[in-house]
């Protein structure tokens, strides 16, 4: 009943913005913001720093920007308060920083250091996968070291099962040490490697409005019913 109920919450939120854009003719516009919580988010990469590069030779940071938009707006349709650490292709580098090597630490840097400034600041950073073996595919969702997290990453990579595609068997997983964000933040977070753009098919896919409108609407629909269900309460190891 459950499941059901958020599968639904997902279809209503893409025939909400369907027929706001029908009627509009123009992106959602974010009103009604609700003040309680801001959920932080993050396109991955930027400016100098495409990330990976898709077959179809379109950047990671393209993919990640478009799919961040659309969650903005769609929180904006439930009065959610965001806050989008960037909104076109840039960097978040200080100007000051002259190598590539220097601008990714200092992107890095500013990064953390905003989501950490931000009052009941709830983060959720958008990337997409990249292998050398073609036919891996599928939606994974990482999580920040705390049970909070953990909850609504496992909610999330089910929701991205049973909703988008059923062979998706992949699991929730604790970030790795590696990723600087995620590992020097002090709030609630969850990192969603979108898919995979080294493979063909899903390439594709990623590529398009309508798919990236869908993985939206689930990463919107999951922190949505995050935050109703009383999970957020719940064994909390940190504010």
């Amino acid at each position: 009943m459950k499941k059901k109920m958020i599968c639904l919450l997902i279809a209503a939120t893409l025939v909400a913005v369907c027929v706001w854009y029908h009627i509009r003719g123009s992106p959602v516009s974010s009103f009604c913001r609700m003040p309680s919580r801001v959920l932080v988010i993050d396109a991955g990469h930027g400016g100098e720093d495409g990330g990976a590069v898709a077959i179809s030779g379109t950047p990671e940071s393209q993919v990640n920007l478009s799919i961040a938009l659309k969650s903005d707006q769609l929180c904006g349709l439930f009065g959610v308060s965001t806050y989008l650490l960037r909104d076109s292709d840039v960097s978040l580098a200080d100007e000051d920083a002259n190598s590539i090597r220097q601008k990714k630490r200092s992107d890095l840097m500013n990064r953390v250091k905003v989501v950490n400034e931000t009052e009941n600041a709830v983060l959720l950073s958008i990337h997409q996968n990249n292998f050398s073996n073609r036919t891996s595919h599928g939606a994974q969702v990482f999580f920040h070291d705390d049970t909070v997290s953990e909850h609504w990453a496992v909610q999330m990579q089910e929701l991205f099962r049973s909703v988008l595609d059923e062979s998706n068997q992949r699991k929730a997983t604790q970030i790795p040490e590696t990723v600087y964000l995620m590992n020097h933040i002090s709030c609630r977070a969850v990192l969603v490697e979108c898919g995979f753009l080294s493979n063909p098919e899903e390439d594709t896919l990623l590529e398009t409005e309508p798919y990236q409108t869908k993985l939206a609407a689930i990463m919107v629909a999951s922190y949505l019913t995050y935050n109703d269900n009383g999970i957020a309460d719940q064994g909390a190891t940190i504010q």
